[in-house]
Order: C-alpha cells, then sequence, then structure tokens
C-alpha cells in the first residue's frame, strides 16, 4: 500500500491543515467476485491526529459528493456547515478524514479510470461495486493511515448506507455511528426513482454502451437524470415557496421550451452536474445504492444490527421522500431491541432529503452533543511540535 505523502509510513500525528492526497491499494476484491489492482484512493484530511490516533472521524459522502467535505477558502467543502474549526466537527479536536468513494470520478478508481492491463478506461468494463466494496476499500484507506480505531463515522444517504455497513462489516473498527437521512437498504419507490434516471442515460446515444471516453458521454441522459434527482431531493412545499408558477419570462409560448422558473431551476442544476460528473460513475454509484442492504445475505437487517457494537446516532428528516423517517424509526427499534445504545432524533425540514446538506443549525447541534458526550473516549492531547 502507497501514499502520495511521505507522512503515510510515519504516521498522520502533527498533520493539522487541510490535504487532498492520495493512497494506492494493491487490490481488491469485490463481492462480485472480480479483483481490481492497483486501486486509487483520493481522500481529505483536517485537523490534527493525535500522538494514541484516538481522534479520527471518518466522512461518507452521498452519490455526487466527493471526498472534499471539509474545503477552504479557494475549494468550499460539501459539508463545512457542519465541519471546521471551531464548527460542530470541530477540526481542532478531531483529526477528519473523507474519501472519494470507490466507483467514482473524483480521484478514486472508477469506470473513467486507466485499466491497468488495457490502458484504456473501463467504461462499462468496470466491475459491478457494492457499498460493501466501498467501505472495504475505506477500511483498507483508514489502516494505511495507521488508524487502528476510529472514534465515529458519519454520513448522510449514501454515505449514510456506508455508515451503516462499516458497523457490520467492522464492528470493533469506531466507537460511535452517526447515519443521518439514510436506510438500511434502500426502498422499492427509490430503487424505482434510480431507474428512471438511469434509463435517461442508457437511452442516450452519446453514451456507447459505456465506451465513450474521451468525448463529453451523454450529457443530456446525465443532465435529465440529476433534473429527477432534484426533484425527489427536495418538497413540493420548498418547490412551491421558491419558485411557484412564476415564468422565466412574459414573451408568447411558441415552443416547447423553458417558461416558468422552476424549469429553468432544474436545467440548470442538470447542466451543473454534467460540469463535474462522469455518467458512467453515476450509472454505478446508483446501482451500488439499489442493491443496498445491510440484511443481505446476513440473515436479514436485525440479524445484521447484533453485530453492532458502536454507539449510534440516527437523525431522519421530515418529508424525505427517498428515505422516510418510518424506515430509520424501524431499524433504531432494532437496535433497542438488541441492547444498543442509540438515540434517535426527526428534524423537521422543508428541503426534504436535502436537509442533511443545508440544516446545519437543526442537524449540527445534535451531532455535536453526541460527539461531546463521549469525548472521553479520545484523547484529544497533541504533542508539542
Amino acid at each position: 500500500m502507497e501514499c502520495g505523502d511521505n507522512r503515510a509510513d510515519k504516521g498522520w500525528e502533527g498533520v493539522s491543515k487541510r490535504m487532498v492526497r492520495n493512497m494506492v491499494v494493491d487490490e481488491i476484491t469485490l463481492e462480485c467476485g472480480d479483483t481490481l489492482k492497483q486501486v486509487n484512493v483520493t481522500f481529505e484530511t483536517s485537523g490534527t491526529l493525535n500522538e494514541e490516533k484516538t481522534n479520527a472521524i471518518l466522512v461518507c459522502h452521498a452519490l455526487t459528493g466527493d471526498a472534499c467535505a471539509v474545503g477552504d477558502e479557494n475549494t468550499p467543502g460539501w459539508w463545512e456547515g457542519l465541519i471546521g474549526s471551531g464548527r460542530y466537527i470541530d477540526t481542532n479536536k478531531y483529526f477528519v478524514v473523507t474519501a472519494n468513494v470507490l466507483g467514482g470520478c473524483a480521484g478514486t478508481t472508477g469506470p473513467a479510470s486507466v485499466h491497468p492491463e488495457t490502458g484504456k478506461p473501463y467504461g462499462s468494463d468496470f466491475p459491478v461495486v457494492t457499498i460493501r466494496d466501498m467501505v472495504q476499500l475505506q477500511y483498507k484507506m483508514v489502516k494505511g493511515l495507521g488508524i487502528e480505531k476510529l472514534f465515529a463515522v458519519v454520513g448522510g444517504s449514501m454515505g449514510g448506507m456506508q455508515v451503516y455497513e462499516w458497523a457490520v462489516m467492522y464492528p470493533e473498527m469506531m466507537h460511535l455511528i452517526l447515519p443521518i437521512a439514510t436506510s438500511a437498504r434502500l426502498s422499492a419507490v427509490a430503487i424505482a426513482y434510480n431507474d428512471v434516471g438511469r434509463q435517461a442515460i442508457l437511452s442516450d446515444p452519446e453514451w456507447n454502451k459505456g465506451h465513450y471516453y474521451p468525448g463529453k458521454g451523454p450529457v443530456n441522459g446525465l443532465s435529465i437524470a440529476r433534473m429527477l434527482g432534484m426533484i425527489t431531493y427536495r418538497t413540493a412545499d420548498l418547490f412551491e415557496y421558491r419558485f411557484g408558477r412564476r415564468l422565466k419570462d412574459e414573451q408568447t409560448v411558441t415552443q416547447f421550451d423553458c417558461t416558468f422558473n422552476i424549469e429553468s431551476y432544474l436545467r440548470y442544476q442538470g447542466q451543473k452536474l454534467v460540469s463535474r460528473f462522469d455518467a458512467n460513475s453515476y450509472l454505478y454509484l446508483l446501482k451500488a445504492m439499489d442493491l443496498h442492504d445491510i440484511g443481505r445475505g446476513r440473515g436479514g437487517i436485525k440479524a445484521a444490527l447484533e453485530s453492532v457494537k458502536a454507539k449510534v446516532l440516527s437523525v431522519a428528516i421530515s418529508n424525505d421522500l427517498l428515505y422516510p423517517a418510518d424506515h430509520q424509526e424501524e431499524v433504531v427499534e432494532m437496535l433497542k431491541e438488541l441492547g444498543k445504545e442509540v438515540e434517535y432524533h426527526f428534524v423537521e425540514s422543508i428541503y426534504g432529503h436535502d436537509g442533511f446538506l443545508v440544516e446545519f443549525v437543526k442537524i449540527g447541534p445534535l451531532v455535536k452533543q453526541f460527539i461531546e458526550k463521549h469525548a472521553s473516549i479520545c484523547n484529544h492531547s497533541t504533542a508539542s511540535r
């Protein structure tokens, strides 16, 4: 295992500034049976790893997220409202690590990566990956940083799926888990939405069966998929409040073109994603979400949860179309029945599912209180340097 920074061999204690680095894992065997060799992992670190290496928090990202959770003044992080110096997850106290997921397109090996044997991008020859595969790679990365046990693992949406898998796959590897706006398995309606988005990409002629590199690929299909996704991430009340039936302009409608502000907004969001995300990665990560079920092959969800040793904070968002609160409440009840230490909170939000990305004033204090409640588990002291 190699890392793009020489601190990998010496440990990461004393590293205080925000950094983005790469680590190469020799190989990983996937659930599908395929083996990937020379797998690159791009990850961000922020804060200082103490000498005891007990204050590390792993953050897991959602579908179109990346390793940039904290960010800096030049590159804002997607969870910067939650994590940072003096914030709810305080990087003055904790060493925060976020890795781009396996199958992604922001540095970690995925379908756009070059196949080491052919010298060409994998495209659709990339093997199917699961949430468990993502977590296995993260585990190797964490070990590569010299961390034997994480203080906490936290994530929302697809990131929350990874949190649950961490707790089941490696129950001795963390003290706390914080799954937010997520579920132990994806629901039928969420799979349905995913498939509509998937078909939009697959039906775009530019997809070319996944082998469109170095071209732009199915930009129209990916844009439409994102438009659909945005509808599921927000609520009808929010759309009505922000856009209503307001028109983009008052001209007479002569074509099937953009007329309402809501249409303009959705098209903008679709085009925005196309500029930064790979369509094949979108397909692979959607399928990983579809396949997510912590009870699969383990005798069911409750049987899988028996393995959990970490203390749990579960946060649900009201009006979450993709991960309804009752799905999380079901898991919380199972954990309680199994005698696990679990805390549950229901957050009211007009944003729906996207509340986990914007409702920092509501979610942040819950996260901070839970973490600080158990802060004695880790020693925050760092040696003078």
